[in-house]
């Protein structure tokens, strides 16, 4: 790596925001010269990024909402293109984001740029049709899930193993009774000895689209949960952009006091919770390694869901099922379709996963309530999830910059 790299890199959403920031802060730790550009959150910006378009329009999921977004998309995607090409830089990482990143890797890399792609797309859970896009647009892949370099290298891309950042950020033992006084509720002991109140987390997600899907369910549950459990308490993190729309419907959902709508802190929430309703996506991973029983629903228009379902691969949503599922069921059987195989009756679930119509509140309150009735079950679970975190704890940041820094030097 020369002294002064300039190095390009494109986050598209909150998580990837994060791993860009981990990302940035390791390079400069060994190259202190180091220049960074491209799209980046606030935490890529806090750490060195000239962030040249406004990540936020790029934090949509689902086709229904892509497509509602596309011309401001293709606007972003075609000026950083040319950014990229007037700046030359050293390397350009695109942080997950395929959608978005592919196109400008494939474009960049046929100018002569060297590319990355970090965080390897879920090809082996759907849309494995897109493999040759990875392997046209990356020189290299960078996996936070240890079975994938092998799988990748299978069809013809280099890959590395990094581990997963938040494996190193959440404690292998979370203090759920500091996080609770951090939030003002009562540590476990003393909420044993007032009738053993619980706390939930419920985790909606980062994006319009699931605040309005999903957060107004999660209140209704909330509210059922709250008569069967009276005294139970709610803990509601909310992104900044998306606080006081959160609020409102905590507002409108009858639950008064018994809830908190939190500006951030989902790990403290997740720190200080008995159990979690969460959202699919990241923040599944977060309540595992954090080691809380969760119940995992998801919700989007009908004809995203339409195509969703007719690409998958496996039968779970939900990263933590995904990864404590056995080896075998990672890869289809030969001569059993891939529908066929994802919607395996048999298959091994770790947590439950209500998606789409049976994502209703009486589904979501009911599931929540089962954990809370059976502390052995939970004991099993975290026991699991303590092993997926160890599986998992690598040096990430440091792990990505060696792996850059070895493309840059070939």
């Amino acid at each position: 790596m020369n002294t002064s790299p300039l190095i390009a890199l494109c986050a598209g959403e909150a998580s990837g925001d994060l791993l860009g920031a981990h990302l940035i802060e390791a390079v400069r730790a060994r190259c202190p010269q180091a220049r960074f550009t491209g799209i980046g959150g606030p935490r890529m910006q806090a750490a060195g990024l000239k962030s040249l378009f406004d990540q936020e329009t790029l934090a949509v999921r689902g086709y229904v909402e892509v497509l509602k977004n596309l011309p401001s998309i293709w606007r972003i995607r075609k000026g950083l293109i040319a950014e990229m090409k007037r700046q030359r830089p050293d390397v350009f990482v695109g942080i997950d984001a395929p959608d978005f990143n592919f196109a400008l890797e494939a474009r960049l890399k046929a100018a002569g740029v060297k590319t990355v792609h970090f965080v390897s797309p879920s090809f082996w859970a759907w849309r494995a049709g897109k493999l040759p896009r990875l392997k046209a647009a990356a020189d290299l892949v960078l996996c936070l899930f240890p079975f994938e370099p092998d799988w990748l290298r299978e069809h013809g891309i280099a890959a590395t193993y990094v581990g997963h950042p938040l494996a190193q950020h959440i404690p292998m033992q979370p203090d759920a009774d500091a996080a609770r006084a951090s939030l003002g509720l009562l540590a476990r002991a003393d909420a044993v000895s007032s009738g053993n109140p619980p706390v939930i987390a419920l985790l909606p997600g980062s994006r319009n689209a699931e605040i309005a899907h999903l957060a107004p369910r999660f209140f209704r549950a909330a509210a059922l949960i709250g008569q069967a459990r009276p005294g139970a308490r709610f803990l509601v993190p909310a992104v900044p952009h998306l606080l006081e729309r959160v609020r409102a419907l905590a507002a409108a959902s009858g639950l008064g006091e018994a809830v908190h709508v939190l500006p951030g802190q989902s790990h403290q929430a997740l720190a200080a919770c008995d159990v979690a309703l969460v959202a699919s996506g990241t923040a599944t991973l977060e309540a595992a390694l954090f080691k809380r029983p969760m119940v995992i629903a998801y919700a989007m228009p009908a004809f995203s869901y339409w195509l969703m379902r007719r690409q998958r691969q496996l039968p779970w949503v939900g990263l933590p099922n995904i990864l404590c599922a056995p080896a075998q069921w990672l890869r289809r059987p030969p001569g059993v379709a891939a529908r066929a195989h994802a919607d395996a009756a048999d298959a091994p679930f770790v947590v439950p996963e209500l998606i789409q119509h049976a994502a209703t509140p009486q589904a979501l309150a009911a599931a929540t309530l089962a954990w809370l009735e059976d502390p052995v079950r939970v004991l099993a679970t975290q026991e699991r999830f303590a092993q997926l975190h160890r599986d998992l704890l690598r040096d990430t940041p440091q792990l990505a910059c060696h792996a850059i820094q070895s493309l840059l030097a070939r």
